[in-house]
C-alpha cells in the first residue's frame, strides 16, 4: 500500500523508528558528555591535576643530634649536631628544661654556631646556671646537670624553627 508522497506504510514505520533511535543516541551522548565534564571538575577540585605539576622545592631546616658530652662542669653540655636539612642553619637561642619543668632560656645566643651548611655539623655549647651569667633567664628552681637525669634542649634557628633534643647526663 502506497501512501501520499510515494512512501509505503512500511517505509514510514522504519523512518519513524529511526527518528526514535536518533533521540536515544543524542540523549546518551549528552549523558556521557556531562559525566566526563563532572569527572574533570572533580579532578580539578581535589587537586589531582596539581600532582602532575612539578612541586617547587622548599628549603627545610632539620638537625640531628650525633653526640652530647658534659665537661667537668655541671652547668654545660656540648652538643654535636648535624644539619640534615636542605638549607644552611644559624642557631640564635636555646632553652634547657629538666624533668620537673624548670627551665633556663638564652634568647640572644651570640656565641651560637652557624650558619652551618646541609650535611655539615657544628658544636653547640649550651650553658646554664651561673656559667650562663646574665644572658640566661631562669623559670622555676635553679638546677645543674645531674648524673642520670634527662634534659630537653630546644635549639631555635634564625627562621624560628625549633629543634627539640633529649640529652642524658
Amino acid at each position: 500500500m502506497r501512501l501520499e508522497g510515494g512512501t509505503s506504510l512500511r517505509e514510514r514505520r522504519f523512518l519513524k523508528n529511526r527518528r526514535g533511535i536518533d533521540t536515544i543516541i543524542a540523549s546518551l551522548m549528552m549523558v556521557v558528555i556531562v559525566v566526563i565534564a563532572s569527572v574533570m571538575v572533580f579532578t580539578y577540585a581535589t587537586g589531582l591535576f596539581g600532582a602532575l605539576l612539578i612541586a617547587p622545592k622548599t628549603a627545610t631546616e632539620n638537625i640531628s643530634l650525633e653526640y652530647a658530652s658534659f665537661p667537668s662542669s655541671n652547668s654545660a653540655v656540648n652538643l654535636y649536631v648535624r644539619n640534615t636539612g636542605s638549607t644552611p642553619i644559624t642557631l640564635t637561642s636555646y632553652y634547657v628544661k629538666d624533668d620537673s619543668g624548670n627551665q633556663y632560656a638564652r634568647t640572644s645566643w651570640s656565641s651560637a654556631p652557624g650558619p652551618f651548611s646541609p650535611t655539615g655539623w657544628a658544636n653547640a655549647t649550651v650553658l646554664i646556671s651561673s656559667a650562663c651569667g646574665s644572658s640566661c633567664t631562669s623559670t622555676g628552681t635553679a638546677f645543674t646537670f645531674s648524673q642520670g637525669q634527662v634534659y630537653t634542649v630546644v635549639l631555635v634557628s634564625a627562621r624560628n624553627t625549633q629543634f627539640s633534643l633529649s640529652v642524658t647526663r
